[in-house]
């Protein structure tokens, strides 16, 4: 039997959750999305007045999220994962339509594995793929920054 990884995909556009999820089922991933930062919280079991005292049953492997949301920026969402003990070792790679350095730089030294542009490509799922097998930093080389 297969053993699928899930990844948890959070951006507020339909369309481009759609072509996260189609991208990564090609890659034998099972895909969970969300809309918002505030969902994905509620989804980790990190939401207001869950303090993931039961374990959650959705194992997480990756965690990839849009910058730009209303409500919670994907940054704020990067910053409340790497804050908590039981979600923090989980990669959070973020994308964003915008190439901003500074904007890059920010979530990376937060503690994002990557940053990408939109829209995603096969080819950066491929690259993604040490951070979907296993669920630590043990990926080789620099953090891969747009294309």
């Amino acid at each position: 039997m297969r053993r699928y990884r899930i990844v948890l995909a959070v951006d507020d556009s339909l369309v481009d959750r759609k072509l996260i999820e189609k991208l990564l089922t090609n890659f034998s991933c099972k895909v969970t999305t969300a809309e918002n930062g505030q969902r994905a919280l509620e989804i980790l079991g990190l939401g207001d007045g869950q303090h993931n005292s039961k374990k959650n049953d959705l194992k997480v492997n990756l965690i990839i999220t849009d910058y730009c949301m209303p409500g919670m920026t994907g940054y704020e969402l990067l910053k409340k994962i790497k804050e908590s003990p039981t979600m923090k070792e989980i990669p959070v790679v973020i994308v964003s339509s915008e190439n901003i350095p500074t904007r890059i730089n920010k979530c990376l030294e937060e503690g994002a594995q990557e940053f990408m542009l939109k829209p995603l490509k096969q080819s950066d799922v491929k690259k993604l793929s040490c951070h979907i097998m296993k669920v630590n930093k043990s990926c080789k080389g620099r953090p891969f920054m747009g294309r």
